[in-house]
Order: structure tokens, then C-alpha cells, then sequence
């Protein structure tokens, strides 16, 4: 993709796929889920994560499976409060660009 995607766009898209899964989901498939949408790597999306965590829009467990633990992020009540927010300056954004772009904004 020619844009860049900033952290904003990162943490709104990241939190979207998160909140697919009532009980949480896992890194790696968070990973695999983003990149249906977006080129990005692991090592692009962790930091993403943590800072989430931090902001307190997602929470942090640990499961078994298959004999060692999986790392598990679930949306918290901000993250959901954020993540509305998100969505909300999103239509707003892309609605100008899309009229820009089809010729329906006097510059």
C-alpha cells in the first residue's frame, strides 16, 4: 500500500480485530487478521499491543495451549469507548477524502 498508516489508524484497526473476539485473542492471530487489510509485521504490531495494554484499552492473560502458555489481549471498557471513537472519526475522515477524491469538495 502507497499510505502510511499511522500509530492512530494502527491502534483503532488493532483494537477493531480484538473486539471480534468476546473472551480476547492471541498475537499471532491478531497479526494474521491485520494483515488481511494491511502489510505489516510482528515486530510493527507488538509495540502496538503493549502500548494498548498500557493505555489501558486492553487487558493481558495467559492460557495453556498445546502444553505452553498464549498470550491473550482482550478490549477493556475504555478500549471499547476509544475503539468507538475510533470508528467515529474514521467515517468523518474517509467520507472528505472519498468526496475529494470523486470531485464533490470545493478546495
Amino acid at each position: 500500500m502507497v499510505f502510511n498508516t499511522g500509530a492512530a489508524l494502527l491502534d483503532a484497526i488493532v483494537l477493531a480485530v480484538v473486539s471480534r473476539e468476546k473472551e480476547g485473542t492471541y498475537g499471532y492471530k491478531i497479526t494474521q487478521d491485520v494483515r488481511k487489510v494491511l502489510e505489516v509485521s510482528e515486530s510493527t504490531l507488538y509495540p502496538v499491543l503493549r502500548r494498548l495494554q498500557k493505555d489501558d484499552c486492553l487487558e493481558v492473560y495467559d492460557r495453556q495451549y498445546d502444553g505452553r502458555n498464549r498470550r491473550y489481549y482482550k478490549v477493556t471498557d475504555r478500549g471499547a469507548a476509544q475503539l468507538m471513537l475510533y470508528r467515529s472519526e474514521w467515517k468523518r475522515y474517509s467520507s472528505k477524502i472519498n468526496a475529494i477524491f470523486e470531485g464533490g469538495v470545493d478546495l
